[in-house]
C-alpha cells in the first residue's frame, strides 16, 4: 500500500526541473509566517465590520470564536499535510493524493475562486480608505492602480515578494497595536459603544440585538479575520525546509491572528460611533482612528498608514493565486500558458491573468451589488469553505488509507479535529445564504463552479491522460 501510494503522489505533482516550469527556493519560516499573517491581516482593517450589522457585537463575537475553532482544526490538519506532501499545488495536491484527479480539480477550482476573489475584496477596501482621503477620485482608478503595482512586484521575483511582505506585515501589525493602545490609553473605548445596536427582535438584547440568528448570519464575516492563512502550503516549493518550517509558520501565524482578531473586534467596535457606526463604515479602522484622534490632519495621516494592512494582504494573496494557477496549469488542469515561468522565475502569466480576472470582478460587483466588498467577500468565503471541506476529507482519507505515509509533523487533533472542522465549515457554508442581498454573489460563484466542471468533464479531462503520459516519459521514476 505504501509503495502504490508513493507512486500516485509522484504522478500527481512531479517536480519539473526546467527553468521555465520551476520556482526558486527563497523562504524561511519567518518569511512564511509573514506571508501567512500578511495574507489575512487585512481582515482586521476591512470586511469584518459588516458582521456587526448582521449579528450585533455579541453575535459577531460568538461567531468569531466558532470560526476560530474551525481554523484551528484546519491549520493543524494542513500543517500535517504540507509537511508530508510539500508542493506548490497546496490543497488540490492533497486532494489528488487522497481522492484522485477529479475531486482535485474541484478543490483547485474552489481555491481559485477564493484566491482570485479575495484580492478583489481587499482592493475594494483600499478604495474605501482612499475615497476618504481623495473623495473626487473614482474607485475604479484605485482598483487599477493597486493591481498594476502589486502584480508587477510579484512578477519581479519571489525574493522581492517575501521582503515586501515582511515589511508591510510588520508595519500593519504595528498600526493595529498602536490603535489598541490608543483606544485604551485615551479612554476612547467604552463598552456601551460596542453595544449600541438596538434590538430588532423580541428576544434581542444589547449583546445579541438580532437574537441567536445574528450569530449564524455573522459567521461569514468572522471568517474574514482568518481567511487565507491556508495559502501557506502554496509556497512549499519555495521554502528552504517545508517539512520543518511550514507547520511552524502555520501555528505561529494562527496564534498571531487569534490575538489580533479579538482585539480588533472588541476595541474598534467600542470607540466613536460604536458598533452601529463602525459596522456601516467602509473603512472601520479609519473610523476608529478619527474617534481616538479628532484632529483632521492626524486622522488623515493615520488613515493613510492604515492602508498597510490592506496592502499586506493584497500583496500576499496575489502571490497565492499566482502559485495556484501556475500549479493547476503545470498539472494539466488549466491551459499550459498559465504554467509559464518568466525571466524572474515567477509565474508571470498566471499573476497577470489572475489580476485581470479580479479587476473584472470588481466592475461586475459594482454593477450588480450595492456593496462591492460585501458581495465579493461572500463569494470568496463560499469558495474557501468548499475547499476546506475537501481538504479535511482528504486529511481523514490519508490518515485511514495511508498510515505508512511519512509524516514529519502530526496534527495533535487528528481525525476528530478534522471532523469537527468539517461540521463547522458546513454550518458556515449555510450561513453564506443568510443575508438575502448577498446571495447573488454566492449564486454567481456556484454557477461558475458548474460551468468549470462542465469544461473539465467535457473537454479538459480527455487531455489529462495524454498529459500524464508525456510527464511520465519526460520524468521516468
Amino acid at each position: 500500500m505504501a509503495i502504490s501510494f508513493r507512486l500516485r503522489v509522484t504522478l500527481t505533482d512531479h517536480p519539473v526541473t526546467s527553468s521555465s516550469h520551476s520556482l526558486q527556493k527563497t523562504a524561511g519560516w519567518v518569511h512564511l509566517w509573514a506571508l501567512g499573517v500578511g495574507g489575512v491581516i487585512s481582515g482586521n482593517f476591512f470586511g469584518w465590520q459588516t458582521g456587526l450589522l448582521t449579528g450585533g457585537f455579541g453575535g459577531l463575537f460568538l461567531a468569531t470564536l466558532i470560526i476560530a475553532a474551525m481554523y484551528v482544526c484546519l491549520v493543524f490538519s494542513i500543517a500535517e499535510l504540507s509537511a508530508a506532501l510539500p508542493s506548490a499545488g497546496g490543497f488540490y495536491n492533497f486532494t489528488r493524493s487522497a481522492f484522485g484527479k477529479d475531486r482535485a480539480f474541484l478543490n483547485g477550482l474552489t481555491d481559485a475562486i477564493e484566491y482570485v476573489t479575495t484580492p478583489a475584496v481587499i482592493v475594494a477596501g483600499i478604495a474605501g480608505y482612499m475615497k476618504a482621503l481623495a473623495p473626487s477620485t473614482p474607485e475604479w482608478v484605485w482598483w487599477a492602480v493597486f493591481y498594476c503595482v502589486f502584480v508587477s512586484i510579484n512578477v519581479k521575483g519571489a525574493a522581492l515578494t517575501f521582503r515586501v511582505s515582511m515589511a508591510i506585515t510588520a508595519l500593519a501589525a504595528f498600526v493595529l497595536v498602536f490603535f489598541y493602545a490608543s483606544a485604551l490609553w485615551t479612554g476612547s473605548f467604552r463598552w456601551e459603544h460596542a453595544l449600541n445596536i438596538r434590538p430588532t427582535t423580541p428576544e434581542g438584547s444589547a449583546f445579541l440585538p438580532h437574537g441567536w440568528f445574528g450569530i449564524f448570519s455573522a459567521l461569514p464575516y468572522a471568517v474574514w479575520f482568518y481567511l487565507a492563512i491556508e495559502q501557506l502550503p502554496l509556497s512549499a516549493e519555495e521554502s528552504y525546509d517545508a517539512e520543518r518550517d511550514m507547520p511552524r509558520a502555520l501555528k505561529w501565524g494562527m496564534a498571531t491572528l487569534l490575538c489580533l482578531s479579538l482585539s480588533t473586534l472588541v476595541l474598534n467596535s467600542g470607540v466613536g460611533p460604536g458598533a452601529a457606526g463602525v459596522g456601516a463604515s467602509n473603512s472601520p479602522l479609519e473610523t476608529g482612528f478619527r474617534a481616538v484622534y479628532p484632529s483632521n490632519v492626524t486622522a488623515a495621516l493615520l488613515s493613510l498608514i492604515s492602508l498597510t494592512g490592506l496592502i499586506a494582504s493584497f500583496h500576499s494573496i496575489i502571490y497565492a493565486y499566482g502559485r495556484l494557477l501556475f500549479s493547476l496549469s503545470r498539472s494539466g488542469y488549466l491551459p499550459s500558458v498559465l504554467g509559464h515561468v518568466g525571466r524572474w522565475r515567477t509565474p508571470s502569466v498566471a499573476l497577470i491573468a489572475g489580476g485581470a480576472l479580479g479587476l473584472g470582478l470588481c466592475f461586475l460587483a459594482q454593477r450588480y451589488s450595492a456593496s462591492v466588498g460585501a458581495a465579493l467577500l461572500n463569494m470568496a468565503v463560499f469558495g474557501a469553505l468548499l475547499s476546506y471541506i475537501l481538504v479535511l476529507l482528504s486529511f481523514i482519507r490519508l490518515r485511514v488509507d495511508s498510515p505508512l505515509l511519512r509524516r514529519p509533523y502530526r496534527s495533535p487533533l487528528g481525525v476528530p479535529g478534522a471532523i469537527a472542522g468539517i461540521a463547522l465549515a458546513l454550518l458556515c457554508l449555510a450561513a453564506t445564504f443568510a443575508v438575502p442581498s448577498f446571495r447573488p454573489g454566492v449564486t454567481g460563484a456556484a454557477v461558475f463552479i458548474a460551468a468549470m466542471l462542465a469544461y473539465y468533464w467535457l473537454y479538459r479531462r480527455r487531455h489529462m491522460e495524454a498529459y500524464e503520459t508525456n510527464l511520465r516519459s519526460s520524468h521516468p521514476s
